[in-house]
Order: structure tokens, then sequence, then C-alpha cells
């Protein structure tokens, strides 16, 4: 009884300060379920593929490594137009690299309608409908005209045919998420302003998809890998948003598909953020085993980072083939974020943020790029790490927003009208921002020889 009374007597004595501190964490926790909801919405399922221009396409499902040589087509691009240009660029004459003090992630967007866009929209016929905002009804192009310019140096222009060049007979391997898949459409569209007409083939599958350059015999990849290890998301198309569960040290039934890739381009980040812990299995998805422990974020992804290391560390001969890692790409569900509290997360937002004073935080985890660099040093392996979380952060006006599909179809009017609901803050409008990622990987590339 003396224990009941004093509990009670302290729960009557509750200071204002305990009161504000619950409150606070409330508050934290609603904030923390409406970017869980968010998230959970934008990355639910593999999204049907719409080439631009065609109403179905194709699919073929790829279980195994492949080569060039035996790729099936099943979807052969017949281009009807003429190059937009020829361009100059079969050798590496006159390119200025930039020095390797300079710092590429550090910089500002300067308005640019002369040489961007780099590609049109609507000449990159191997454009998914996920990404095409112009043809998905978004007025504005304004988003497709700025150039990232870095404080100390500028960036290399995009040679088209150099690039080729460097990829002649060899793989270029992306591997992540979807917002690595968005990075591999671009670099489609990109290289495709030099490919002969009829010269492209184009495949898709799960886990992997390939796009593949006759006249040069070389594939550009995206393989479906979202935590990169062996996890229950492996699929797609089928997965659960709320019981994703990994296996942190299973990673070589991936990694056979990327053995004998030339170049690969790691990401792992967005499906990190559906919660503060994420759920590692005991035992492994092959004996059955459903038992699973709820790990930290940071900590699992240090698990993760720490077996991907070690794999490209035994499995990779890094005089042949060179690694890449792209780091976090923010979501900007949060318009007070840029002080705009009236706004509707990144909707109707039509220029970047140009005050690179001003201090971001669109809630990015960027914990884990501090284990990413950690892991390679640790165990030596040559990976270059390219940073893109800043120089995206900026751009707040370049998601695709209420321009893409849910679940396989177009927004209807009714769901554009309500952007709070169906906005996806987190995908990137093509032509866009991860063009400009990739001119930082080419950049990567054709400083190696």
């Amino acid at each position: 009884m003396n224990d009941k009374k004093y509990y009670s007597q302290r729960k009557c004595n509750t200071s204002p300060l305990i009161l504000s501190l619950i409150s606070l964490s409330l508050f934290g926790a609603v904030l923390f379920t409406k970017d869980v909801t968010f998230i959970a919405q934008i990355t639910l399922r593999w999204p049907e593929i719409q080439l631009l221009g065609r109403e179905k396409s194709v699919h073929q499902e790829i279980k195994n490594p492949i080569s060039p040589d035996e790729i099936k087509i099943n979807h052969e691009i017949n281009h009807d137009q003429t190059l937009e240009e020829e361009i100059d660029d079969d050798n590496d004459d006159g390119i200025e690299l930039p020095p390797k003090w300079c710092d590429l992630s550090k910089g500002k967007w300067v308005f640019d309608n002369v040489t961007r866009p780099i590609y049109k929209e609507e000449k990159c016929e191997f454009l998914t409908a996920q990404v095409t905002c112009g043809v998905n009804g978004r007025d504005d192009t304004l988003y497709q005209n700025w150039r990232w310019q870095p404080n100390d140096c500028s960036l290399p222009k995009f040679k088209v045919k150099l690039m080729l060049e460097k990829l002649r007979g060899k793989r270029l391997m992306f591997v992540g998420d979807s917002v690595n898949r968005n990075q591999w459409e671009s670099m489609i569209c990109l290289l495709n302003t030099a490919i002969a007409p009829g010269r492209a083939t184009w495949t898709v599958g799960a886990p992997l998809s390939v796009f593949f350059i006759q006249d040069y015999n070389a594939t550009v990849e995206f393989y479906w890998a979202p935590f990169l290890v062996e996890s229950n998301s492996d699929d797609p198309r089928n997965h659960s948003i709320s019981q994703r569960i990994l296996m942190p040290e299973s990673i070589s039934k991936h990694g056979a598909h990327w053995k004998s890739a030339d170049f690969l381009v790691f990401n792992t980040y967005i499906w990190w953020m559906n919660n503060h812990t994420i759920k590692v299995l005991r035992g492994s998805f092959d004996q059955g085993s459903i038992e699973y422990d709820e790990v930290e974020r940071s900590t699992a992804y240090e698990r993760v980072m720490t077996t991907w290391a070690d794999w490209l560390k035994n499995n990779v001969n890094h005089s042949l083939t060179a690694s890449f890692f792209i780091s976090m790409s923010p979501v900007h569900w949060q318009s007070s974020n840029w002080n705009n509290p009236d706004g509707l997360a990144c909707a109707r937002e039509s220029t970047p943020i140009l005050n690179t004073t001003m201090e971001l935080d669109m809630g990015t985890d960027r914990r884990l790029l501090d284990v990413v660099r950690n892991a390679i040093k640790m165990k030596e392996v040559p990976v270059n790490l390219i940073d893109i979380t800043t120089l995206s952060e900026y751009r707040k006006d370049a998601h695709t927003s209420v321009y893409t599909l849910r679940q396989g179809k177009l927004l209807t009017p009714e769901q554009k009208a309500d952007p709070a609901t169906f906005a996806d803050c987190l995908h990137w409008c093509l032509p866009g921002v991860p063009d400009t990622w990739n001119e930082l990987l080419y950049t990567h590339i054709i400083s190696r020889s």
C-alpha cells in the first residue's frame, strides 16, 4: 500500500519539464510516423515498366548471371529519329579534368538553358513512365535547366562517344534500389544521344535489367538489391513494408551476378528509413527461419557495409573493375525544412534552394555515409565514394511529385489535387538531377585512364 501511495503522489506531482519532454517526444513520434508512411508509400512496389510513348512493354525475368552474348532480346527499339547532333568526342583530347583536391560535392546550382538539359525527354524512348514528368503533365520545365557548378573547379563536359568508348566490350552495372534505377535510366538516355538508330536493345527483368549497345558490345545494367545483402525484399514486385527482414552477412547470391562487371555502382539507403530499427533474421531464408532481432539502423547498416566491403575485397580484381558507391539521395517531404511552412511537400516547387549558406536538414541520416567511409577504409578496398547528398538536397523542385505512377497507373486528377498524400518526393524527374550524378560518375571513369 505504501508503495502504491508513493507512486500516486509522484504521479500527481509530475513537473512541467517532464510534461514538456513527453509532449516533444509525442510530436517527434508523429513526425516520424509521417515520414515512415510517406517513404512506405513510394517504395512499396516496383512500378510497372512502361516505356515512353508505349502503353505496355514486354518483361523477361532474368535469374542467372549473364554476359552480353547471352542476353535474349525481348524488346528491340526501332529509332525513327536522327541523332540530336553530331558529337565530336571520339577521343579525350581537350578534356580538362578537375584537380584531385577539388571537392565536386560542394558548389551551387547555376541556371543554364543553353547546355541543359543534356538530352530531351521526348527523344529518349527508353525512359519509363515513372520519371517522365513532362509527358505526365508537368507544365514547367525549369527543373531541367540547372547545372551543378563546384566551388573550386568545373565538371568536364559529358562526352558521350568518349564514354561509349570507355564502355566498349564492358559491363556497367548499377546495384541497389529504385533511386539507383533512376540513375541507370539517366545514364541510358545520356548514352542514347550518340547511339545509331536501331542499335540498342532493352531487356527488363527482376532482379536484372539490361540495356545492350550493339556497336560497342557493351551493357548498362541495373540489378535490384535494395539492401545489397540478401533480404525478403529481393523480389521487387512482391515484398512487405512492415516485415522487411535481411541477412547482413549474406551477399553471395547477389554477388554472383556482379563478379564479371567492369564498373560497379552501388547504393543502399532509402529502404533503411522506414524505422529506427531493422529486422535481422536469425538463421537463413533457405532454412525457413522466421525469428529475427530488431537492430538499431546504423548498427545493422555497419554489418551490411562490412559484408559488402569484404565481398569486394575477396571477389573483385580491382585492377580490372572500378567500384563506386553513391551516397544518400534525400527526400523533400517537409517544406518547412526550406522555410516554406505553407508548402505541400515537394509539390509546386519550381526552383532549387539557391542560398548555399542555409543549413540544410532534410532528415537525411548522414551517419550512414560515415559508416560507408569507415568500411571502405577498414577493409582497404579501392571504392570511389560519390557524394550526391548535399547537391541533391538543394533540389526540392526536381522530384516526380504528382507527375508519376502509383501502382502502375498515372495519378488521377483527384490524386494530383492531393499532393500531401500522393506526391513522390523521393524519385526524380528525367532529365534532371540524376544526370548530374552521372556527370560525377563519368568524371571518375574518364579519370582512370
